[in-house]
């Protein structure tokens, strides 16, 4: 199963976001033996000024975890707790299950 986590966080604190995400990560990787990515959205571009403020704003980010044990959770969790970036986070983390699809042959 892959995991998947989002979340908004404010592009001023995008290099600090990075850099914390980041070691988490490959300390992860390195206890769990599992591939990982940190991934961010584009900026989107607007043409109206009042939305642009806020769009520009924030950065959307993604973390991705690629055929994670069954009890990964609760190893990320206590790895978030001692990353300690959620003060850099905009609302909360949406973490959320993938499976592969069996092609039909």
């Amino acid at each position: 199963m892959d995991l998947y986590i989002y979340y908004r966080a404010p592009r001023a604190q995008a290099q600090q976001l990075q850099t914390q995400v980041n070691a988490m990560q490959a300390d992860l990787r390195r206890k769990h033996n599992i591939a990982i990515a940190l991934k961010r959205r584009p900026p989107q571009t607007t043409n109206s000024p009042a939305t642009a403020t806020t769009a520009e704003a924030f950065d959307t980010w993604m973390e991705v975890y690629l055929a994670v044990p069954d009890d990964f959770e609760n190893a990320l969790q206590r790895a978030f707790d001692l990353a300690a970036y959620a003060a850099l986070i905009d609302g909360t983390r949406h973490i959320e299950y993938f499976l592969d699809c069996t092609p039909c042959v």
